[in-house]
């Protein structure tokens, strides 16, 4: 199945299938539905830069310390899909990327790693994306995910159309797992968001 599909049977599936939480692990890649009556945690925040956004934003959540905790360790997964430049706007922010591993290690996390399977070839992906280099000023782990050897295959509870999926074995790993997507329309799901940005985290 290639990424097309994936997406076309994906959006078949229920809502909670493809519901992720920005924060968690790895069980939150497939909630189970939101109770009637309980509001989910949300914050929008709008003017300055990505840094100060995400700053105010993860405070109205209670601050980095309520997702991560001492000693845990933490993937960040941007959308870092194609060989294109910052003010292309078709990869995530790299100085928002930046900002997200500081405040995980200033809240005590041991290693906080940073990868995307990319569209385009990863080494020009990560690099001119400028991610790379922001990661290594925050002195994250800038991982490749260009290997099969590096997924694991995963029961998708519920799942009609995909019973099981190749997953990258650092989300299965590691404590918490923070989604970063860039929001950009797209041909086939119209917007894509946290949804089609775990299209990054398996193999096909």
């Amino acid at each position: 199945m290639n990424r097309r599909d994936f997406i076309k049977k994906t959006l078949k599936l229920s809502v909670t299938a493809g519901a992720a939480a920005a924060f968690g692990n790895i069980e939150n890649l497939i909630a189970a539905p939101v109770k009637k009556g309980v509001k989910p945690d949300l914050a929008a925040v709008q003017g300055g830069s990505a840094p100060e956004m995400f700053r105010k934003g993860i405070q109205e959540l209670g601050g980095i310390k309520a997702f991560v905790k001492k000693g845990q360790s933490v993937v960040v997964k941007p959308n870092i899909g194609w060989d294109a430049p910052p003010e292309r706007g078709a990869n995530t922010n790299p100085e928002l990327v930046e900002e997200i591993v500081k405040q995980a290690y200033e809240a005590g996390a041991r290693r906080v790693y940073v990868f995307d399977h990319t569209c385009d070839h990863w080494r020009s992906c990560y690099e001119n994306s400028g991610i790379q280099e922001a990661v290594r000023r925050a002195k994250g782990i800038m991982v490749p995910a260009h290997e099969r050897r590096n997924y694991k295959k995963v029961d998708v509870p519920g799942g009609k159309s995909i019973k099981t999926a190749e997953v990258h074995e650092l989300i299965l790993d590691s404590d918490v797992f923070i989604n970063v997507p860039v929001l950009k329309t797209h041909g086939s799901t119209r917007l894509t968001i946290g949804m089609k940005n775990l299209m990054g985290i398996i193999w096909s």
